[in-house]
């Protein structure tokens, strides 16, 4: 049994079970007590190409004392209530319609009980297409229009497979059993793959396959035509278009024919060109070694059973003949159990926590300051022994790429954990490094945050500052640990303190999975 304070827990799930050894005695109005816990009411809204839902929780987070004693951490996660999953609408084949989405999440605030100013955070991913800019603009007025305060993501293909991996517990199971497993989450309109080892993500990849990339009315009539679905359809031998009249037993073969496609894309190296041709990232190579699968998104309700509903796609076919593949003789890894499958990405949920940075930061220009909403990523830089500058710089691209970020885009905050001497000649090879990593970004002049755990916020600056001869903005702080899947507010300087206040908005998974009801 790992204990829920465990750091390496911590940083793979932020959640699990609640732990408190207070005193049963305990009074609610004790200050110390208070001091150390806080409870918050959080809200999720996942919106992609399918689907469209929402989620209230309620989080308990408890202060770490020795271990983070400047962070708290949640320590449970109840639920208080799941929207039914409501068909994401659509004004054509590839606009969503905004004005529907607002009254879905009007429906859910009204059926939770819970009014807007009641909500102490949130979080908004919009996967699929409704990260197309004029979904997403439109969303967002939505959002706005809605009040509170929300962190809004567009996750690609690359971070939507690490939230469904995470989301749908096969990080938690690959931790808990030192495993290497397989999470394939198949949505409305893509496939994506995640490869993870004791609770980590070692690879990520997206195949052009989903269960909604065609949609037919009650009589059989093409009423949406995805260009990845007329693809596909021509793969199988159909011309079909919008409009045309299609028997359900060609709908089932087109499924059947797609279910095979996902499993060639598994086991067979090289794939035939017109496979190879639905890759939507590089496709998987670390398959070495995997010891079960998992299922999520929509498709995966009926992969595990849970779900015998049509809605007029390919859904229920695609699952059914994927089940059936997986658990043939001839596929080689066995289906674990069941976690979360539609609500894999939306269990994400917003926590805030707070931290004060050291006072040996670095600041280039106080218009920096303050900062909301960015998005952190912490690169798998090790920075305990000697460092290696090249290292550095291609941790740092290859995350943005995981990411699907492009670097010198977007401003980002940089986390690292600093282990070691503070030398020089350490510091110095760090700098370089990143100013390797960031050359994009540095050739733009945009902003750089940097934040680190350890004490060297000030000389690693001026480092990046007088040598390295950085011309764009520059925050550097220490004394503050964050990790992927954080968003933080920067607030202005404190003084005399000479300190930062980083408030930090955490996507919070959980592994129990809920009863999921849909409507139209």
């Amino acid at each position: 049994m790992h204990d829920i304070f465990d750091p390496e827990r911590l940083r793979v799930f932020g959640i699990d079970h609640e732990h408190d050894d207070a005193p049963l005695e305990r009074l609610e109005d004790n200050a110390l007590w208070i001091a150390d816990h806080i409870t918050l009411k959080s809200v999720g809204i996942d919106i992609g190409s399918a689907g469209t839902q929402v989620t209230f929780s309620q989080l308990k987070l408890r202060r770490l004392g020795e271990e983070l004693s400047s962070r708290y951490v949640v320590t449970s996660r109840e639920p208080l209530y799941y929207s039914p999953v409501a068909l994401t609408p659509y004004l054509d084949e590839e606009r969503i319609d905004d004005a529907k989405i607002g009254e879905i999440i009007k429906e859910a605030y009204e059926a939770s009980g819970l009014r807007s100013e009641e909500i102490d955070t949130g979080v908004v991913i919009l996967t699929g297409e409704a990260i197309r800019r004029h979904n997403a603009q439109a969303i967002a007025e939505v959002l706005a229009r809605q009040g509170g305060e929300f962190v809004c993501t567009a996750a690609g293909h690359n971070m939507e497979a690490m939230l469904a991996a995470y989301g749908s517990g096969a990080a938690y199971v690959s931790y808990e059993k030192g495993k290497r497993l397989l999470n394939i989450d198949i949505g409305g309109g893509t496939t994506k793959f995640a490869v993870v080892e004791k609770g980590r993500v070692l690879e990520t990849a997206a195949f052009y396959v989903g269960g909604r990339l065609i949609v037919v009315d009650e009589e059989g009539t093409i009423v949406r035509l995805d260009p990845g679905g007329k693809v596909l359809a021509q793969m199988a031998n159909y011309d079909w278009h919008v409009g045309d009249k299609i028997e359900r037993r060609d709908m089932e073969k087109l499924a059947t024919f797609m279910a095979e496609a996902i499993i060639k894309a598994i086991l067979e190296r090289p794939l035939p060109p017109e496979l190879e041709a639905l890759w939507l990232t590089p496709p998987l190579h670390r398959l070495e070694g995997i010891e079960g699968v998992m299922v999520s998104g929509g498709v995966g309700e009926y992969v595990y059973e849970r779900e015998e509903r049509e809605f007029g796609d390919l859904g229920k076919f695609l699952g059914h003949h994927l089940r059936k593949r997986i658990l043939s003789d001839n596929f080689p890894y066995p289906l674990l159990p069941a976690g979360e499958c539609i609500r894999a990405t939306v269990i994400g949920a917003s926590s805030y926590s707070l931290q004060v940075s050291g006072n040996t930061i670095y600041l280039s220009n106080s218009h920096l300051l303050p900062r909301k909403n960015l998005q952190v990523l912490r690169p798998p830089c090790h920075l305990d022994g000697s460092i290696d500058p090249k290292m550095v710089a291609e941790a740092i691209q290859g995350h943005f790429r995981r990411f699907d970020i492009k670097e010198g885009e977007e401003e980002i905050v940089l986390a690292f954990h600093w282990h070691g001497e503070p030398t020089y000649e350490r510091i110095s090879a760090f700098a370089r490094g990143l100013k390797e990593g960031l050359a994009e970004t540095i050739r733009r002049k945009r902003a750089i945050f940097i934040v680190l755990d350890g004490d060297i916020a000030q000389s690693l600056g001026l480092l990046l500052r007088e040598e390295g001869k950085i011309e764009s903005d520059l925050l550097v702080i220490d004394g503050i640990l964050l990790q992927d899947f954080d968003f933080i507010d920067l607030g202005r300087m404190l003084e005399p303190s000479h300190t930062v206040p980083v408030t930090i908005k955490s996507l919070i998974f959980g592994k129990n999975p809920m009863p999921v009801h849909w409507h139209k």
